[in-house]
This record gives C-alpha cells, structure tokens and sequence, in this order.
C-alpha cells in the first residue's frame, strides 16, 4: 500500500531526519539489518548522505537498506526479450529529420534556407514528443505491462489535445494549426513502443507487477506522470513510502514564506504564511557586487580560497552564470585548488573536438589555408606519413611560411604548387585532398561513421585520443554511433553528416576527474537535498537568477498546462523552492553579481529584492555585503627607459637593400627584424594586395623584355605592344583562375600597357639597352677588422653604346611620389643597387625609378642625382655602421612617428611607456 508521504523540512537536518523515518519505521522488524528494505535516491552522492545518516543515529555497525538510483535498479532487471529492442535517440532524429527533409513546406514554416536547417527542429520535436509521452503514457497503457493501444490513444488523448488548443484565442489556433498538427503526428508516430521513455515505463510497470521489497522512495520533487504510475502499482503490492520536501508554511522560515509566497503549498488547517512569526534566518547568507566579470572572479576565487584555509571542506560552486564560474574555476587552479566539475561543458568545446572540426573545415572550405593551418597544429594531428620527418612544429611552419608567402588563400591544387620545393609536404597534402575527395558523395550513418574513423586514423588523431580523457570520450561517442545507427539505411551528404556530428558533440557533457571533491561546480537543481560547509552562487543578478527558460518550439503555457506538460510558471516555481532549500540547508551562503554589465546598469535578481525589502519591513538587517580581501602582491617597480641593446656577437653576415634603410630608420627595429629575426609573418589577404600586382609586373616585363632581346627580328615597333598584351594575357590568365580578385590588377595593366611600351621605346630611342632582368647579386664590403655580404635582387640592368651601365627598379607608384623619395634622400635603394652591380671595369653610372602607374596617359622614369657620389657615402656608412655594430655600439630605438606607426616590433621597445 501507497503510505501517506512523510514531508520533510528543507533543511541541513533533512537526511536526518530521513534516517530517523527509516530507522522508527523499521529496526523494530528487524533489528540492525536493514537489507530488505529498497530505497530509491535522486542521485548516487545521495546514498552515502543517508548511510552516514544513518550510521550516525545508531552508533553501531548496522546492515544498510539496498540504496540505488531507480536508473540503476530498473539497469538489474532481466531483460524482457519479448520486448521490442529501444530505438537509440540519434537513430530516432535522423530517421525523423530523413522525413522532415522531404517536406519543403516545413522549410518554409521554420524559415529554413538548407536541409540542415531542419536537424535542430527535428531535435526539438523529439524532445517535445519525450515530454508529452511521460505525461500521457500512463493513460495509453493497456493493463499493467506497459503495452500501447493506438485505438485507446485517438479515444483517450486526442480530445485532450483538442480541448487544449481549445484554451487559445481564435487568431492563435489558426496560427499554430499546422503546427499542432505537425506536432501531433510526430508524436503519435513516435509512440510505437520503441523510444526510449516508452520502454523505460514498461520495464518499470513490469517492476511494479513484481514488486519484489518493500520501497521508500526518496525524492526532492513529488513524483508526476510515469514515476506516480509506477509508484502507485507498486504499492498494490508492497508497502510504499515516499519521503520528500515540505513546502507548507509551517515547515519553511516565515521570512521565505512572506518574500516568496509562491513556493507555499497550500494548507488548509495551518495558518497562512502572511500570519506567521518573522525572525532573522537561521543561516547567514550575504552578496557581493563586482563592477566586472573579472572582479566577480576574483573576489569569488578569493571567498572560496578563504573558506578553504578555515578548514571548510566541502564548498559548492553554483554555476549560475556560466561563464563567470568557468572563469572563477580557472583562478582557483591558478591557485593550485582543483575544482570538481558536475555541471560537465560540452564535448564540442574540447581540443580532442576541436580536432575534428577542423578537418570538416577543411573539407567543407576545399581547403582553404587557415582551416588546413589549424588541422595541421591540431596537439593530435600525428600522421604516420610525416613519422620520418624533423620535430612537428617544424615541417607545419614550414607549410605555413610557405603558403604565407605565397599568399595562397586555399584551393589543393594552389596549396601544392607553394610547397613543390618540399615534397614530403605535398604528398601530405596529396593524401588530404584524396580523404576529402571521399566526403562528396551520399552515405549512410554507417558509413560516414567508417569513413571517419579511416580518416582519424590516417592522421593518426584516433591513436592520439587514447592518452587523452577527452579524446577517450570523443572515441566512446563515436563507437556508440557506430551501434546505434547500424540500420539506418537513410542516406546523407556530408552537411548533414557534419551538423549531426555537431549536434552529438553539442548534447555530450565532457566529464572530467572528480578526485577532489572540496570544491565542487554544479547547476542549482543540482545542489538539490546535499549538503555543504558553505556554498559560492556566481551569477546572482535578474538575467540569471531566475534563468531564461528555453521555449520549445511555440508551445505556450495554455497548451502545456491542458496536456499536462511543465509550464514556464512551474519551472520558475522549482527553480525558487531550489534557491530557497539552497538559503535554508547550508550554514553560509555568498550570492555574487555585478553591478554593471556593458557600461550599463546590471540589477540584482528579484528574488534577491524581494527579500531585501521583507528583511527591512520587518525591520530585519538586510542582507549584508560579504566582505573579502584580495591578496596583496607587492611588486618592484622598474622604470621603463629607452631601451639600446648592444649586440656584437649577432652583427649580421648579410645586408640588404631593405635592411640597411630599416637601420637608417631605426637601429633597435633593426636590432629586432635582422638580428634576432623577429619579423613578424605574413598575412594571408582574400584580395591581392599591391606587393602581389608589384610582382606579377616584374615577372610580365623580365618575360617582354627577354623575349625582344633573344628575337628582336621578330618583334618590330608595331608588334610589340601586341607581345606584352599576349604575355600579360596569358599570365593573368593563371593568377585570375587561381585567384579570382586578380582581375582588377588585370585590368588596370592592361590600360598601362600602351604607356608602358610608348616610354620603353623613348628609352631604347635614348641609347639604352636592355641588358638583364630580376638578378640576384652579392658583393662583399671589407674593413680592417671584419666584412659584411651585400645582397640583392635588381629588377633590370641597361647599358647603352658609351659602355655606362644603369639600374632600374620598377615601382608601382605615381612618378610625382618617385621624384619627392629621391629628393628627400632618405631611401638607399638606388645607391645600394649601384653598389651591388658595379665592379672596377664597369662602375654604375646611373639609376633610375620607373614608374608603372600612368600620370596624363603617360609613363616616366626618375633618376639619382650625383649617383656617383651617393654610392661612395652609402659604402663608408655601412662600412662605418656595421663596423660599430661589432665593437658593440648601442641600437637604440629611435624612429620618428611615421616609422613608427607600422613598425611590427612597436610592442618591444615600448615606445611611449619611456
């Protein structure tokens, strides 16, 4: 028989108290042996909290009660094989989404612009079917063995769901009448005895029928839907106890009853809460307010540090606010405390996942750099091909340099040609682009499963998760797929694939070690009949306490009320009752929130109000601000002064044109790019930048001009301009295929070229000749005590019939900017270039910036004044500065506003701070 329920105070006394019914209900049969006795927990931390309960009342060694969770019972049952076999939930959503998908007016309904859009929805329908089935289930039962009857389902239930529509307005029920009815046949047809909660309620009427113990049935919520069916045929058999909160007023602290009236069951012979007797609360409880997340943290971090050096020993963490506990977590392992995590993150947020994100990247992008990048430094990332390789790091920047260089946006065959010079990266490279080649067509679960695994286990992930918890976890879900959805012959292309990966990532807590059970994080319901030292709620403002409830599709309270589903009033209501057993069972409790969020206003949780204002009506202390200090760290100040770092020993073996005018700059932005090598890497741009357009030009004219010195009989005035249009042609052509934004450099040539053929001809017509183009020269400058190597590419050298011999360096640029850069005399390039090609016979006689950029229709030259004399300074200043810089003369940093602006190296000299 059903025993009237024993209701309990929410109190630190409650597993108490709980020991104290089953001990006076039961030690008079059998004196210290409980063990016929069965007693269902919430959870499995429950069972300890009452056999010390117990241990402590009797004070004597004793035979407990068989304590289990009712999951852990029903898993000892023998299995009925007459029962049909359970449908696994990722089986039951793709089956259904197969469905969904076919139907192109429910793309419509729900604004879905793909296929893919569909999956979320068809969760959520699954969802919503799982809680109408435990509200209904007991009433579709035929008999007591849990079996279903459609006929007893359309008579029974559909004029409920009827009569709840019914409860909307007119403008309302036409809205959601598709809806409904969409609802309506997901859900009838998922009622095939097949789903999970429908087998679950079978196995346990089957349990109920046999009834094998007497039972207590322990629990914070009264039991409702399936568990109040169970119970009730349970105890046409065997006595039934349930034990569980009270929430009368004379049960609770008049305080709670009068600041939250809505927690109140109502009573009908006590007297009401407004009448009760208010005093000050039992438990201390207190707030902090942060003006910061960061301060939140920290002043968080710092209570429960302070708590631990009290002696506490068990303080919970309530994760409120999700974010602000992670980040109190992480503090506290700063500080070397390890934090238990219950409320468990998602699996889709760890590295192991991380990982293979990645290559869906990469095969969904066709391998565009950056998701190739973050594949290849992915911790797991151990192909057996590369085994024989240098360390990891290195060929992976190798790669990267390489593409960076190149600027290679993605696309295979483009990411190849960057790496031709280092082959074993290419045929890395050749054996991604052959798994991705296999993600194209449409497969079964199954096969994707398969496909996966081959393709984690080529790049060696799959032998790397086993050392990792995480990636030990991603192998489990993986594996259970592979079970789950072995008969599902639907098939899916490889968007699908990847959102249903997703989607399993997203819904798995990642569970790591709880070892250490001082401090531990959990969710408000799940601080539920435990029990702590003191207890840390982060989060206490009126966007989190109460939490937004998520809305399931457009179900509104009237609906779910009608059809017996929770209703946003009862969410909210259990969420207050747990918040107020919070306040109620543990000695002291610290509520944190901040005062401001986005430079606006942040307000304090109403709940947290409202008991403020009964405290002061009933001229009690208000909740008082909990007062911490954050450790002192006492640092030595160090003033920050110009730095001018001498460096002998990394005097550099080579100069460039570029390196020396970054040392006439700024001789510490020297010091950093060219002797510690701290240049920063390049960026990958979408669009061509104009360095890239600089460099296609040299290429076109090193090709014009070679071919009109190798064929001059071939390539008359006339027919010039035709060349370098088919040679500028047919080399866009491959830089616009590869990159399409290619095309407007392309354009802009091509209306230079006339101009460009019309000046190169006045400066043939002038006596110079081409002579070579794009060579990279040495030379070798000496001094008394040591020798630098200059270095250099020169875009082209002419001669003409006196035997002077001239440099040219094509610059994309207005000739007018030309004209001031040589004027101002600041830039070496020229001199430098003259000193790199001149040897005793052939001295260089002059230099001379083209400009490829038209200015009125036309193309000009601009050349060094005095070329002579600037290349005989420029050699006695580097011999004079590189000579220094080996005696050890300070670099100091000392470049003018305009250097300084795009100096890459601006962070380490700290500019501005001195």
């Amino acid at each position: 028989m059903l025993v009237s329920p024993v209701l309990l105070p929410p109190s630190s006394q409650f597993w108490t108290q709980c020991a104290r019914q089953i001990i006076g209900r039961n030690q008079t049969e059998a004196g210290l042996d409980f063990s016929a006795l069965r007693v269902i927990v919430p959870a499995y931390e429950h069972a300890q909290w009452l056999i010390n309960a117990m241990s402590a009342q009797l004070q004597t060694n004793f035979i407990p009660p068989r304590i289990n969770t009712l999951s852990a019972w029903l898993a000892l049952q023998l299995p009925d094989f007459n029962a049909p076999k359970v449908v696994s939930e990722s089986e039951r959503l793709m089956a259904l989404y197969a469905q969904l998908r076919e139907h192109a007016w429910l793309k419509k309904i729900f604004a879905a612009r793909k296929n893919t859009d569909l999956l979320p929805l068809a969760q959520t329908l699954i969802t919503l079917s799982d809680e109408l089935t435990q509200a209904m289930l007991p009433k579709v039962v035929s008999g007591s063995n849990g079996e279903l009857n459609a006929q007893q389902i359309s008579q029974q239930i559909a004029p409920q769901w009827h009569q709840a529509l019914a409860q909307l307005p007119m403008p309302a029920q036409e809205l959601l009448s598709e809806e409904a009815q969409l609802v309506w046949q997901i859900w009838t047809s998922q009622l095939d005895g097949q789903d999970s909660v429908s087998l679950r309620f079978g196995q346990m009427m089957r349990l109920a029928d046999a009834a094998p113990d007497a039972l207590i049935w322990i629990s914070p919520v009264a039991p409702e839907g399936i568990e109040q069916e169970f119970l009730t045929t349970y105890a046409q058999k065997q006595s039934v106890q349930l034990i569980t909160l009270d929430w009368r007023s004379s049960a609770l602290e008049g305080i709670f009853c009068q600041s939250w009236p809505e927690i109140v069951e109502p009573e009908q012979d006590a007297q009401t809460a407004q009448d009760q007797t208010i005093n000050k609360p039992i438990n201390q409880f207190s707030t902090i307010g942060a003006d910061s997340l960061e301060q939140e943290a920290q002043l968080g971090a710092q209570t429960i540090l302070d708590w631990l050096q009290q002696g506490k020993t068990s303080i919970a963490l309530i994760a409120q606010d999700r974010v602000v506990a992670r980040r109190i977590r992480a503090l506290l392992e700063r500080a070397k405390v390890h934090v238990a995590d219950e409320t468990g993150w998602k699996l889709s947020t760890t590295r192991a996942a991380a990982g293979l994100a990645a290559w869906f990247d990469v095969v969904t992008t066709r391998a565009e750099t950056e998701m190739l990048l973050d594949l290849l430094k992915s911790p797991y990332f151990q192909p057996p091909t590369m085994a024989l390789l240098d360390e990891k790091t290195n060929w992976v920047m190798s790669i990267e340099l390489a593409l960076l260089r190149a600027n290679i946006v993605g696309g295979w065959d483009s990411i190849n040609y960057a790496l031709e010079a280092q082959p074993e990266c290419v045929e890395l490279v050749t054996q991604l682009k052959r798994l991705a080649s296999q993600h194209s067509e449409r497969k079964n679960l199954s096969e994707w499963l398969e496909l996966t695994r081959q393709v984690l286990t080529e790049f060696g992930m799959w032998e790397q998760w086993q050392s990792d918890s995480a990636g030990q976890q991603v192998v489990l879900l993986i594996e259970q797929l592979g079970l789950d959805c072995a008969h599902l012959n639907e098939l899916f292309s490889f968007s699908e694939w990847r959102v249903f990966m997703n989607l399993q990532l997203e819904n798995t807590a990642f569970q790591g070690d709880k070892q250490d059970q001082r401090v531990v994080m959990l969710p408000l319901n799940g601080a539920r009949l435990r029990r702590f030292d003191a207890v840390l709620m982060a989060g206490c403002d009126a966007s989190h306490l109460p939490s937004q409830p998520k809305e399931v599709l457009f179900f509104t309270n009237a609906v779910r009320r009608e059809c017996g589903l929770i209703t946003l009033e009862q969410r909210q209501r259990q969420q207050l009752r747990d918040f107020t057993e919070l306040l109620s069972a543990n000695p002291e409790v610290v509520l944190t929130w901040q005062r401001q969020q986005r430079g606006e206003d942040n307000p304090l949780s109403p709940w947290i109000e409202r008991l403020n204002l009964r405290l002061q009506k009933t001229s009690l202390p208000t909740l008082v601000e909990h007062n911490v200090q954050l450790a002192d760290l006492t640092l030595s100040t160090i003033a920050t002064v110009q730095p001018k770092p001498s460096a002998a020993p990394l005097q550099p073996a080579t100069l460039s044109a570029s390196g020396y005018n970054s040392f006439i700059a700024c001789p510490y932005q020297f010091f950093a790019t060219r002797m510690l090598g701290l240049s920063a890497m390049d960026t990958l741009s979408d669009k061509p930048e104009k360095r890239d357009y600089g460099g296609w030009l040299h290429a076109i004219l090193k090709s014009y001009h070679d071919t009109l010195k190798a064929q001059p009989e071939l390539y008359p005035k006339p027919k010039q301009e035709a060349l370098l249009r088919d040679i500028s042609d047919n080399y866009f052509a491959t830089i616009v295929q590869k990159n399409p934004a290619a095309l407007g450099f392309s354009v802009r040539w091509k209306k230079s070229i006339s101009a460009y053929v019309e000046w190169s001809q006045a400066f043939m017509d002038a006596g110079w000749q081409f002579q070579e183009g794009e060579i990279w020269l040495e030379k070798n400058l000496y001094w008394a005590d040591g020798q630098i190597t200059l270095r250099g590419q020169i875009d082209r050298i002419d001669s003409n019939e006196q035997g002077e011999v001239a440099v040219l360096d094509y610059k994309t640029n207005q000739i007018a900017a030309l004209k001031n850069k040589l004027k101002l005399s600041e830039d070496q390039q020229l001199p430098f270039y003259g000193l790199l090609a001149q040897t005793e016979q052939t001295p260089i006689s002059s230099a001379h910036y083209v400009a490829l950029e038209m200015t009125k229709e036309k193309m000009a030259d601009v050349s060094a004044d005095n070329y002579l004399n600037r290349q005989q300074d420029l050699q006695e200043s580097i011999t004079h500065s590189m000579s220094a810089i080996g005696r050890g003369a300070a670099l100091p940093a000392q470049g003018i506003s305009t250097v300084c602006q795009y100096c890459e190296v601006r962070g380490l000299c700290r500019k501005g701070a001195w």
